[in-house]
């Protein structure tokens, strides 16, 4: 039997182009030029700008002759407010192409400015499958992290806080929201921090299990996903440990766009509703909202899909032969909290001081995210929310 039914259609999506490798920052100018740039709009945060890893963009913009204005007012999971204000920024100065820089909050924050500057009205008005009535300006994303993907992917995520008593992620899921080119430079991540780059290696993993995993894989993304899973289980603990190490960085820059280009395919799961209600409540990253509540979500999946869990865990180093395809699977949950204890990160609820009294108020925030479940391997209810929950403590 072929591991797809043969009669089902897949789709594959995947920015226009990538430019990939050490010292691909340098084709910000000329790739700006070759889109029709005339008057550039970086997006970015302030601790881009103070670590000075805007140097070699600005140096590209320069050396091509392409005029740019900064917009440096990201804040982590951003909130509506600074898509919109971005945009208007953008139009009001006229600029005609979005270049973002930086991590998983920078690069959704320009893909909501950039799709903004060509529509009316909030981002928040186009939240939600394919509703961005046209394509936005040309867009570059070069990420600074090995994270998020986001360069690789057609949604973004923003922080809703229409009701300031309760807010809530938000995503926007469209085509046109797809960079024209991604430039992802793996010299631009050396300065990480150790935390970070765990934090951030740990989204990217966790992408890639949720695409290979999900109800909705595709043989794309399956072929990317296996990649990613494998390089990040060999190379996330030598970035941790030696930021300079080159190899590893490579790597990992490597291993989270392809995990991005996998979930713009084959789609997420529950650990991403899990912890974008998380994310949300307590203002939590969303890699330590990933880390808090992978495990349980893993244990509850494997279920579903034990033949891709197994191989999940053999992609991580586990011996997975001669015992069950479930026994195998069960493993892969071993290798995750392995690799969660190596790398120092705290991997419960409790540890995050989210107190158990909330889980009422988790799993109703959860269930606004229910989205997600019709791609998870395993059917979930209200019940199940709370029992993960629970278990994530």
């Amino acid at each position: 039997m072929p591991d797809f039914p043969w009669q089902v259609q897949h789709n594959f999506f995947s920015p226009n182009k990538i430019s990939f490798g050490l010292g691909a920052a340098c084709n910000v100018g000329p790739e700006s030029l070759l889109l029709g740039g005339k008057k550039i709009l970086v997006v970015t945060d302030p601790g881009i700008v103070k670590a000075g890893i805007l140097e070699p963009i600005r140096e590209s913009f320069q050396s091509s002759g392409v005029p740019y204005l900064l917009f440096d007012r990201v804040e982590p999971e951003p909130p509506s407010r600074v898509v919109d204000e971005g945009a208007a920024y953008g139009r009001s100065e006229m600029c005609n192409l979005v270049v973002g820089i930086g991590g998983g909050s920078s690069l959704d924050a320009a893909k909501g400015i950039s799709a903004m500057m060509a529509n009316e009205g909030s981002i928040l008005d186009v939240c939600g499958p394919e509703r961005i009535p046209k394509p936005g300006v040309p867009l570059i994303l070069m990420p600074t992290t090995s994270g998020t993907g986001s360069e690789a992917t057609r949604a973004l995520v923003i922080t809703d806080f229409t009701d300031p008593r309760a807010p809530r992620k938000n995503t926007a899921v469209s085509s046109f929201l797809l960079p024209d080119v991604a430039i992802v430079d793996p010299l631009l991540t050396l300065s990480v921090p150790a935390r970070i780059t765990a934090d951030t290696g740990i989204d990217a993993l966790a992408h890639a299990m949720e695409a290979f995993t999900s109800a909705t894989a595709t043989p794309f993304s399956d072929i990317l996903a296996e990649k990613a899973i494998g390089w990040i289980g060999r190379y996330l603990p030598v970035a941790w440990a030696k930021g300079s190490n080159l190899e590893a960085r490579y790597f990992m820059s490597l291993s989270s766009t392809l995990a991005g280009m996998a979930f713009a395919s084959g789609g997420l799961g529950a650990a991403h509703a899990l912890a974008h209600t998380l994310g949300a409540e307590y203002h939590l990253a969303h890699g330590p909202s990933i880390s808090a509540i992978l495990l349980a979500v893993m244990k509850y999946n494997l279920f579903g899909n034990p033949l891709k869990y197994a191989r999940v865990a053999a992609l991580l180093g586990k011996n997975t032969t001669n015992v069950s395809d479930f026994q195998a699977a069960e493993t892969a949950v071993d290798a995750i909290r392995e690799l969660l204890e190596s790398l120092k990160i705290p991997h419960t609820l409790g540890d995050y001081a989210v107190p158990k009294t909330d889980i009422p108020k988790l799993v109703q925030g959860t269930m606004r995210e229910s989205r997600f479940f019709a791609l998870n391997p395993r059917d979930i209810s209200e019940q199940d929310l709370f029992e993960i929950y629970e278990s994530a403590f």
